[in-house]
């Protein structure tokens, strides 16, 4: 799935206004991840959780197996055949939407057995004239058994089936079903989408079934291993547009005002991979070597060319996927739609992939360069999928790392191959890399893998959709395919997927095919694939590598953000990696080396005179690096007098790793600091934001406090150069920065420069925005509307706010809309932002999909972040029933609205709300409570301990 609501995807540049941490902000996702990577402030993990403890398991309450959440392995479908027929208009009697249908499912009987388990969720069925809720029959002839008890088990999700007799071993049968379901606005299973055209309100009848909403819209075995055979038939009101993952056999009239469409039957695939959406959307089509390619979107969004982006790239990265997977794609066609609400980023339902509108849709005259890059990573990631996770699938959640990591790694590969001058490959290490290292330094964390027996009810399976998963799975397998060559690493896949087409597996069977393809190449490693990489698939956290270069021992050990932090999760391997190594001494690159255990002597890596030690080339290994001190000090000197002679990813990681090293303890604090002091010079974006992003710890930490106005001076100083370096580059702002890159650094360079009070730049952005309010012609350009926006918020009033609120109801396109939601929440005016809290649970105000996001925008903004926490506390009940249940998006909500949390006062509070919510829960988000606890503890003690000396370095650099 696409990433959710992820708020570190914003390319860290919208979130600078308002202080959005990094370092120890902790916010997991996700999509959201995007992601499937949310790309910009709309930041949503194709699907996102955010929580990194593993989940708890609960004893089932009986031995009956109605009452345990796993299916029993006695049944195992074959073929569906479902129809179903969404009413786009309510029904008279109760107001409802609702959908009604008939199911029948031929499955073989693998286990004598006189029980039927079907899965089944907020559905009414029919009584048959058996009396029951089903109708059994035999395929082979014999008589089947009868019926003698129906009922629905709602804890457990089944409808439950009591015969009077065996069914037999490999026998088949069929069980027929009627039912009706309300065409609800949740979000989940068959749900329905809202929208308006020229003042009449739409309705759209669409689908999310991943991971456990299929039996929301038919009774399914709905497990990734009950693989079947899908007949879908859809009756919809004449003049709509039906579409399933199968192509169209047929559409025919019926009478009554209505159509009844047939698809060509699926593949054998999962459950949670179905889609049918019945709408009045158009439509852009072309053709690839005999796919079929069509992108879906409402009829003003295709007519204005919003589709066009998409459908010109989905071809190139459908070639190279092939290319990459060395299989054609294995399906007929490839539709894709953008749908107005939707929770996830994106879907990678087979043939028919479901869109947030923000990642699918692209205007010029409104989209910026990271709207742009989103929509081609997220089209990359759920195209990805079609052949791993769709094609070849886990054949169970606790590995769905391996499907989403691979995903999320990969994403970058096709949207490289789409737009080949980003250099968006380099990117993964600030949006991923960099981002899961906050989480995954936590004693909280969870391992890659979980055990299957600890993932057993839908609650627990949504938390594993979290950054660990997607960007902690990307990391490691960006880091395997390097160590083994990208050659070596596609074999292996290739070969992984030719072996295990339209079947299940676990992420154990793709160790064995890279290791055959390592024997196979001649590759030396220091032991099998499967034992390195289980050092970090089976043991949370990484480790920092420490290397001396005065002796040339490399050592290592389990990198922790708080190193008072008690670690209760035991690891078989003691919390050590088997670590590939790529470095460099003073810019010459060296042979790699493996670090395979806790300690090592490597005489080449001693230095000496004016030599320095970098390792970690590019951050292609997932751990952080230490130094002596002496390199240390060698390091910045080569930064302030040469900065060029360290790659630029690597400048970024020496930022990075050196503010995390300080808040381990590890370094001095102000080491970190000294990173930064060669900003002044530094042109690129990555090391820029890695700076930025590190310091708006010190800001979330510090904006209520006396240290904030030093923090303000110095940072207003080093940002000047950069603000007048993009002012000539662009000639005074008229012009566009050619490099992808470099537009991104302009976005940094005005929000760093508006954020710490550079007058110039706060009177260029007030200008640009009164001139759109006088003229009502919007001069500023998309790459920098959601800074130019929310400084301009920010530094006025009411006027400016109900400026902006006016176009962010009548924006006709999502992703200026998304801006305008965010910037928002930027005002000063407490008023402002408790009547903006308020509409967030008025869906005709915000969508339901962007409720919590735009709490924690709130909640981002100093003045905000009381207010947001007060109003969440107070109506939590009402949250939680709205937004809580299977949102991936609501454990963000909980770290969001207090990642600012510093205080006694603040954990106080916690604590009670805590207490006081135990029994009303916290649903998706219940471990993100605990870690939120955890976390305000490690910022009092931070505080603390480095308060005076963070004030005395700034205070001395202004004075310098």
């Amino acid at each position: 799935m696409g990433k959710g609501f992820y708020i570190s995807k914003s390319v860290g540049v919208v979130a600078i206004i308002l202080g959005a941490g990094a370092l120890a902000t902790i916010i997991a996702l996700s999509v959201v991840y995007s992601q499937e990577k949310a790309k910009n402030n709309d930041n949503v993990l194709p699907t996102d959780g955010g929580s990194t403890k593993p989940p708890v398991t609960t004893p089932a309450p009986s031995n009956n197996p109605w009452d345990k959440y796993r299916l029993p392995k006695s049944l195992v479908p074959e073929i569906y055949h479902v129809t179903l027929w969404p009413r786009l208009t309510p029904d008279e009697t109760n107001n409802l939407y609702i959908f009604t249908g008939n199911s029948t499912v031929e499955f073989k009987c693998a286990e004598v057995t006189d029980l039927i388990l079907i899965h089944s969720n907020k559905l009414n069925y029919t009584k048959l004239e058996n009396n029951h809720l089903a109708r059994l029959t035999s395929v082979n002839g014999d008589k089947a058994p009868s019926i003698t008890k129906s009922w629905l088990e709602p804890l457990t999700q089944y409808l439950v089936l009591q015969l009077d007799g065996k069914l037999s071993k490999d026998h088949q049968y069929q069980l027929f079903t009627e039912f009706t379901g309300e065409l609800a606005d949740d979000l989940g299973g068959f749900y329905r989408s809202e929208y308006w055209e020229n003042g009449e309100r739409k309705v759209v009848a669409t689908t999310q079934m991943q991971p456990t909403d299929a039996r929301k819209a038919f009774p399914c075995f709905d497990e990734p291993a009950m693989k079947a055979i899908f007949h879908i038939t859809l009756i919809h009101d004449a003049g709509t547009v039906a579409l399933s993952n199968g192509a169209e056999i047929q559409s025919m009239s019926t009478g009554h005002g209505l159509q009844t469409t047939v698809f060509e039957p699926t593949p054998k695939m999962s459950t949670y991979l179905l889609a049918f959406i019945v709408s009045d959307f158009g439509y852009i089509n072309n053709t690839i070597d005999e796919v079929s390619v069509r992108i879906f979107a409402r009829k003003p969004a295709i007519a204005a060319g919003q589709g066009d982006y998409a459908l010109n790239i989905t071809g190139p990265i459908l070639k190279f996927f092939e290319k990459y997977y060395s299989s054609k794609y294995p399906l007929p066609k490839s539709d894709q739609i953008a749908l107005p609400d939707f929770n996830a980023g994106a879907m990678e339902n087979w043939g028919l992939i479901t869109y947030r509108e923000t990642a699918l849709l692209y205007d010029e005259e409104f989209s910026s360069n990271s709207n742009k890059q989103r929509i081609a990573t997220i089209i990359a990631h759920e195209l990805a999928h079609m052949w791993f996770g769709n094609l070849v699938t886990l054949r169970w959640w606790n590995d769905l790392w391996l499907n989403e990591g691979f995903a999320s790694y990969v994403e970058y590969l096709g949207a490289d191959e789409a737009e080949p001058d980003w250099n968006v490959k380099d990117l993964i290490v600030l949006s991923d890399v960099h981002r899961v290292f906050a989480v995954d330094a936590l004693a909280s964390s969870h391992p890659l893998s979980s055990k299957e027996e600890d993932i057993q009810k839908p609650a627990q399976i949504s938390e594993l959709f979290d950054a660990i998963s997607y960007s902690k799975g990307a990391s490691v397998l960006r880091m395997l395919s390097d160590f083994l060559t990208e050659e070596v690493f596609t074999l292996g896949l290739q070969t992984y997927l030719e072996r295990f087409a339209f079947k299940n597996t676990v992420y154990t069977d793709l160790w064995k095919h890279l290791q055959m393809a390592v024997t196979a190449n001649g590759t030396k490693l220091p032991d099998t694939v499967h034992n390195i990489m289980n050092t970090w698939v089976l043991q949370m956290g990484f480790p920092v590598v420490t290397i001396n270069t005065t002796t040339g021992v490399v050592s290592q050990e389990h990198f922790l953000l708080d190193p008072d932090s008690e670690v209760t999760t035991p690891s078989q391997f003691n919390y050590q990696w088997i670590v590939p190594i790529k470095w460099m001494k003073t810019g010459i690159i060296q042979t790699p080396e493996w670090l395979t255990e806790k300690s090592a002597t490597v005489q080449k890596m001693k230095a000496s005179g004016e030599d320095w030690v970098l390792a970690n080339l590019n951050v292609v290994g997932y751990y952080r690096v230490n130094y002596d001190v002496n390199n240390w000090r060698k390091l910045l000197t080569a930064l302030s007098t040469n900065h060029e002679a360290i790659p630029v990813i690597n400048r970024a990681q020496l930022v990075d790793d050196a503010f995390n090293l300080a808040r381990a303890k590890i370094i001095p604090t102000v080491l970190a600091l000294d990173t930064t002091k060669y900003l002044s010079r530094e042109r690129e974006y990555m090391p820029w934001d890695s700076a930025i992003g590190n310091l708006d710890f010190f800001f979330l930490m510090f904006d209520r406090s006396e240290v904030y106005g030093p923090i303000q001076d110095y940072l207003r100083e080093q940002v000047t150069y950069l603000f007048r370096y993009y002012k000539n580059m662009t000639d005074s702002w008229t012009k566009v920065p050619n490099g992808h890159m470099d537009q991104y650094n302009q976005v940094n360079a005005i929000s760093l420069a508006c954020r710490t009070g550079l007058e110039e730049c706060q009177n260029l952005t007030m200008g640009w925005f009164t001139q759109w309010m006088h003229t009502e012609i919007n001069p500023i350009h998309p790459n920098l509307r959601s800074t130019v926006y929310c400084n301009a918020i920010a530094a006025g009033g009411a006027a400016e706010w109900e400026f902006a609120w006016s176009k962010f109801k009548n924006a006709t396109i999502a992703i200026e809309a998304d801006k305008l939601r965010y910037a928002l929440a930027c005002t000063k005016q407490p008023w402002l932002l408790n009547r903006y809290l308020e509409y967030t649970l008025m869906p005709e105000m915000i969508r339901k999909q962007d409720a919590t996001s735009t709490i924690v925008y709130i909640a981002n903004n100093v003045i905000g972040q009381s207010l947001a926490w007060d109003f969440v506390r107070a109506r939590w009940s009402y949250i939680f029933s709205e937004y809580g249940g299977g949102s991936f998006s609501f454990s963000n909500l909980i770290n969001g609205v207090t990642e600012r949390f510093s205080t006694e006062f603040e954990i106080q509070q916690l604590r009670q709300f805590k207490e006081d919510n135990a029994e009303v829960g916290f649903g998706s988000g219940t471990l993100a409570v605990d870690q939120s606890i955890e976390r305000t503890i490690a910022n009092m003690k931070w505080i603390a301990e480095n308060k005076d000396t963070v004030l005395k370095w700034f205070n001395d650099q202004n004075k310098a």
